[in-house]
């Protein structure tokens, strides 16, 4: 089975009927590829995309692959890809409890399980679901689906539900979440303003539909020269002085400063080297 890089930023879906797509998501420069056999593929042709996903897995890739399940209750689509050495991870569609994780880590062994929140009632659950197995590697928001159930208008009405998710997510231990797809695909400046708002909130990362959006994601969460020039003086200024200190221009910084810091260099080494 393989493995994710240490900190992805991007995350890019493709239909699982259309081995074409796969081919090119493979080889667009994303961190991660999603293989959708969910809401991306019609119901006539779930049982080619999860043949042609079984083959495409049957052999380890330099990119992690995630597939997302058809359903959490379709375990035809589990037993087939649990097994796959080129299988890193799954996505968990509608999780709405942690006896949804429970269920399919017990059919899948192992395997790296990221739950998808939906409603919600998944919302409420959110931290319940995030803890719910040790092979929980990661919660996130599908955000067509709960503006849909929430009756949400405007997009500032799910950023209680998103606070929620990332504080959930941080709370169990997990890494942020990634922020979900931003539908229109040629709105690039719309994608990179709701990128940086998304990142304001305590997400890192995002899923993408299209390999147009890759740069601009991964733009909008990389640390910013100035960025990385504070948490490089932060971080040689904690090389000299292990308690709280004060840098020469009178802030003060204590360990979790410290530690965000170390954080920001890492991600840019990740992703810069």
């Amino acid at each position: 089975m393989t493995s994710d890089p240490a900190t992805p930023l991007t995350w890019l879906y493709a239909p699982g009927d259309r081995p074409d797509v796969v081919a090119k998501a493979l080889a667009s420069g994303a961190d991660v590829v999603i293989v959708d056999l969910e809401d991306a593929v019609p119901p006539d042709r779930k049982a080619y995309a999860l043949a042609a996903t079984t083959d495409l897995l049957s052999s380890p890739h330099p990119v992690p692959v995630h597939v997302r399940l058809p359903s959490a209750h379709d375990t035809t689509a589990i037993a087939a890809l649990a097994p796959l050495p080129g299988l890193a991870a799954l996505r968990i569609p509608k999780v709405t409890h942690g006896t949804d994780i429970h269920r399919i880590a017990a059919l899948a062994p192992g395997v790296p399980l990221y739950a998808l929140l939906e409603s919600a009632l998944a919302i409420e659950h959110a931290h319940a679901i995030a803890t719910a197995h040790r092979d929980v590697r990661g919660i996130a928001i599908g955000e067509a689906d709960l503006r849909a159930d929430l009756g949400v208008r405007d997009d500032s009405g799910l950023d209680w539900s998103r606070g929620r998710v990332v504080v959930a997510a941080r709370a169990a231990g997990l890494p942020p979440p990634a922020q979900s797809v931003h539908p229109d695909t040629r709105d690039l400046d719309g994608l990179a303003a709701s990128c940086a708002h998304g990142r304001a909130l305590g997400f890192l990362g995002r899923a993408a539909i299209h390999p147009r959006q890759l740069p601009v994601i991964e733009q909008a969460y990389l640390p910013t020269p100035e960025e990385v020039a504070a948490a490089e003086e932060i971080v040689k200024a904690a090389a000299t002085d292990a308690g709280a200190l004060a840098l020469p221009d009178g802030r003060f910084v204590d360990a979790a400063v410290v530690a965000a810091a170390r954080r920001t260099l890492s991600l840019i080494r990740t992703h810069r080297a």
